[in-house]
């Protein structure tokens, strides 16, 4: 299949918002074009791909504030220039003070809906969660990178005080929030000066987050877990009723797992592992497409988007069956990605008709976070995605440190004796998908992107977009999705009329959306060792691309005499 038959079978076609970026010496994509630059400085200066994910992160936190901050979580997927996989988990956790009874469950919500009453697990204190994204980060940097903390934290500093402009994404943002962020004083002083939301072009200037940052690349990430951030943080939680305490701080650990690995259509495909839900339901989804001839069915067409919405409701019933950290819940993961079950379930699926779908293993998520992906040409990778959780986290700002806390605390059951009730020191269960694609050994492709519950569903279309239909990297980022995990069929509004008209006629529910998760960033790795680099119309997202090196040997200009 050529990069452009795939039309031919198409029953969606559309076109591409953005332009891919080309090179051979280093590639950056985020979803902000200043945190992407941040990671080329790094790559140009002789840094590998890991000072430029950390220099990318650090950037992030200061230009996308809604979405990701030094008191979140990280999952980061790393591949060295040996071939060798890890992931680095820094997902937030229940404080230690954490119990089951410790909010109050809205009566008569449904199992799937974790409301509880005041909002106490979604906005405020009480909310946040145990961070690990700075310790995850500095621990990427210690063991993999090259640079210093301070060298790769310059770009991030510089952002944060002299201020950069906003863009009209994180107005929209800012203006969603609103409600929330005038309850807070610094908050709303930093976002909605005179009662009103930032506008799209406005300078926004952080010196004291600035402060805080040069703090860390000073100490490290010892400033927040153990130090003078720290403190202010657990001031701030004693004295509004949050639960994270100075030993959720000093004795979080990161955990280094090894990756989740499946096999489809002679590809090899890396994940994350659980607690993440990513990694062992794409392997899942994957075994159940290999037994159809997808690129036939056609991209986009009433067969291929019934297809795919069955195989995510089987998914999405499996993961409520059997989720969560493997330190406190058994996780069937064996059984979930064998091409045995995977038998079972597609015998099951009516290619005709919708099903509904309940878990057979016996055995609410924040949308708002942010994706990076960068490789040096020396066959280091890095895919990564971090978050706060929902947009602008738990809504305030800690004061004197310019931090805005996790809220994942809302992603925990409050009621007891389930898979993900609240227990102290458990990992939040994640949706992120920092992805790899092997083929002969070799990383032909690494992707991700934000999203919470729909981040996987959407990564795996984009592999399926890559393999089956033979898309450009730019289109498989950009193509219109799909999602569902129960009686609503999500659709992106690219899907034309007669398509949406055919689900329908098979029983599928649907909503038309804007958009079905966020904005995906990638990069493709040829044969010549040069690289592409993509990002989609869903957010800021900009690649940046080493297309030049160094001058050939021998070179030298001499001065007429």
């Amino acid at each position: 299949m050529t990069k452009s038959s795939w039309r031919e079978r198409a029953g969606t076609k559309f076109t591409c918002e953005k332009q891919p970026a080309h090179g051979k010496s280093g590639m950056a994509v985020s979803n902000h074009p200043l945190a992407s630059a941040a990671g080329l400085e790094m790559l140009a200066a002789g840094g590998n791909a890991i000072d430029a994910a950390v220099a990318m992160q650090f950037a992030l936190t200061v230009v996308e504030p809604m979405m990701v901050g030094l008191v979140g979580g990280t999952t980061c997927h790393v591949r060295l220039a040996d071939g060798s996989h890890r992931i680095l988990d820094g997902m937030s956790a229940v404080p230690k003070s954490g119990h089951p009874d410790m909010y109050k469950p809205i009566k008569g919500a449904a199992p799937e809906v974790y409301d509880v009453e005041d909002q106490e697990n979604l906005v405020g204190p009480k909310s946040v969660a145990a961070p690990g994204s700075l310790r995850a980060w500095c621990l990427a940097l210690e063991r993999y990178g090259t640079m210093s903390l301070a060298d790769v934290m310059q770009p991030a500093i510089r952002h944060a005080s002299r201020g950069f402009a906003v863009t009209p994404y994180l107005a929209d943002c800012i203006k969603d929030a609103a409600p929330d962020l005038a309850k807070d004083k610094p908050a709303a002083a930093r976002l909605l000066p005179g009662g009103m939301p930032l506008k799209a072009g406005a300078k926004l200037v952080t010196g004291d987050y600035a402060e805080a940052l040069t703090l860390v690349s000073q100490q490290g990430e010892k400033a927040l877990h153990g130090g003078a951030l720290g403190d202010l943080l657990v001031a701030c939680m004693e004295k509004n009723g949050g639960f994270v305490g100075r030993n959720d701080l000093t004795l979080y650990k990161v955990a280094e797992r090894a990756p989740i690995r499946g096999g489809y259509r002679g590809w090899e495909i890396l994940g994350p592992p659980p607690p993440a839900a990513s990694g062992v339901h794409i392997a899942q989804m994957l075994n159940i497409l290999e037994g159809y001839d997808v690129a036939k069915l056609g991209f986009g067409t009433v067969d291929t988007l019934h297809l795919l919405a069955e195989v995510l409701k089987i998914a999405f019933a499996d993961r409520a069956e059997a989720s969560g950290d493997p330190d406190f819940v058994k996780v069937p993961v064996e059984r979930i990605v064998s091409r045995d079950y995977a038998d079972q379930r597609r015998k099951l699926l009516d290619i005709a008709r919708a099903t509904r779908w309940q878990g057979g293993l016996q055995a609410a998520e924040g949308a708002d976070t942010t994706h990076l992906t960068v490789a040096d040409g020396k066959g280091n990778v890095v895919s990564t995605t971090q978050t706060i959780n929902s947009l602008f986290g738990a809504r305030f700002i800690v004061p004197g440190t310019g931090m805005i806390p996790n809220n994942y605390m809302n992603n925990f059951d409050p009621r007891r004796g389930n898979a993900l009730s609240i227990e102290p020191g458990k990992r939040v269960t994640t949706s992120m998908s920092p992805m790899m694609a092997l083929k002969d050994g070799k990383v032909r492709y690494a992707l991700g992107l934000p999203g919470g519950r729909k981040i996987f569903p959407s990564a795996l279309q984009a592999l399926v977009n890559l393999i089956d239909h033979g898309m450009e990297l730019q289109e498989a980022v950009e193509a219109p999705r799909v999602w569902t995990e129960g009686p609503v069929l999500e659709v992106e509004h690219g899907i034309p009329a007669s398509v949406r008209e055919g689900l329908e006629a098979r029983g599928h529910a649907l909503k038309i959306m804007p958009t079905v998760a966020g904005g995906m960033n990638a990069i493709e790795f040829h044969d010549d060792g040069s690289m592409t680099g993509a990002a989609c119309w869903r957010a800021d997202g900009s690649a940046a691309a080493m297309g030049g090196g160094l001058a050939r040997s021998g070179v030298r200009f001499e001065l007429p005499k």
